[in-house]
């Protein structure tokens, strides 16, 4: 069986990326090599004795323990099977069977088991109403989520496409377009699914790296203690809500010849605000990589979702607000992360300080012209 691991993360092929272009290394393992493992912390797969800096280890899935989980399926033989590095939740593997190939995903412990058919009931229906996403497959039984190596795991469908690591206008445009569909299609979902990474949850997160933030950049603590305060005031709740993405950033969304071809990782979609899924996008999409916001994109972003969505007035009107509040949410969680690295481990964390000074420009920003708005 061919085994490989793939070491970079920039650009993809598929689902989540086997390609050798456009700055991938794809590291084949031979003679006098450990065994492999796959970590998503910071998307980089992982190899005890490759030798490379910036590693780690989730899970370790034997070949034993493969052949019994593909054995419940009615797909061929197994032919190889690579960790591939998206994703920071889960480890993930592309796997190529006689039948094709597909994508396997072992649920790591961050990851709640009773949310599992939230998430894969949701990509059945989003795409029996039009959305392109992975879907999954359902073993000899009928059952769609089965067990690999002592976790839950599921078998999905593979996706063509690229990801895109310097989006264009043109990229923002399919982006505001496609998410407005996906909002569209989640409406009828019967499962619901709260936001554990909302207003709400904030606080937690804040209570866990108050005493250190101050390590990571000067006066980051009274930033975020007064934007926390003033989102507490200011935060709305009279917006149209329904199923969100919640984490539709560029290396979960595949082009096939500039346009959107498949949307992927609905381990963070919940039920909450549509505009807050909008704004998420805008932070994600729209700024480059100086730190500046560019307007063009931003525009492009809006008028897309608009085309397929009207927003509606009120919501137009929290776009601010709930930019303020999409940024500071990732700002916590890459905070807590930046400082509860294991000791030992060789991984560096996103850093937080890039969504600070997100949130300082939409602390500046003196109305929806400023993202692009034209309607």
């Amino acid at each position: 069986m061919e085994k490989a691991v793939d070491t970079h993360s920039n650009t993809g092929f598929g689902n989540f990326g086997i390609c050798t272009g456009s700055g991938r290394n794809l590291a084949w393992f031979t003679p006098g090599f450990d065994r492999w493992f796959w970590r998503g912390y910071t998307h980089l797969c992982v190899a005890k004795t490759l030798g490379q800096k910036n590693m780690a280890v989730y899970t370790e899935v034997s070949d034993e323990e493969l052949a019994a989980f593909f054995a419940n399926f009615d797909l061929g033989r197994v032919l190889s099977f690579k960790g591939i590095a998206e994703g920071v939740e889960n480890s993930n593997w592309l796997v190529h069977l006689e039948s094709g190939h597909f994508i396997l995903t072992l649920y790591e412990k961050r990851v709640k088991a009773q949310d599992l058919p939230f998430f894969l009931g949701l990509m059945q229906h989003l795409a029996r109403n039009g959305v392109n996403c992975p879907q999954p497959v359902a073993d000899r039984t009928g059952q769609i989520l089965g067990q690999l190596a002592g976790r839950p795991a599921a078998l999905v469908t593979f996706l063509d496409g690229l990801s895109i690591r310097r989006p264009s206008a043109a990229h923002c445009n399919e982006v505001g377009a496609g998410l407005a569909q996906l909002h569209l299609a989640g409406q009828g979902f019967a499962l619901r699914r709260e936001n554990a990474l909302s207003i709400a949850g904030w606080e937690p997160l804040w209570r866990e790296a108050s005493g250190r933030a101050d390590e990571v950049a000067p006066g980051l603590a009274a930033l975020i203690e007064g934007e926390l305060a003033y989102l507490h005031q200011h935060w709305p709740s009279d917006l149209r809500t329904g199923v969100i993405h919640a984490d539709l950033f560029p290396d979960n969304v595949f082009f096939l010849n500039e346009h959107l071809s498949g949307v992927i990782d609905f381990y963070f979609a919940c039920n909450d605000m549509l505009a807050f899924d909008l704004v998420t996008c805008l932070n994600a999409w729209c700024f480059e990589f100086g730190g500046a916001f560019n307007v063009t994109k931003g525009m492009a972003m809006l008028a897309g979702y608009q085309r397929v969505r009207a927003l509606e007035p009120r919501e137009v009107e929290c776009l601010p607000v709930l930019a303020r509040g999409s940024a500071l949410r990732f700002m916590l969680t890459r905070l807590v992360d930046w400082l509860n690295v294991p000791p030992g481990a060789l991984v560096r964390p996103k850093d937080p300080m890039e969504y600070a000074r997100k949130l300082r420009f939409h602390q500046s920003v003196a109305s929806v012209r400023d993202y692009g708005w034209q309607m």
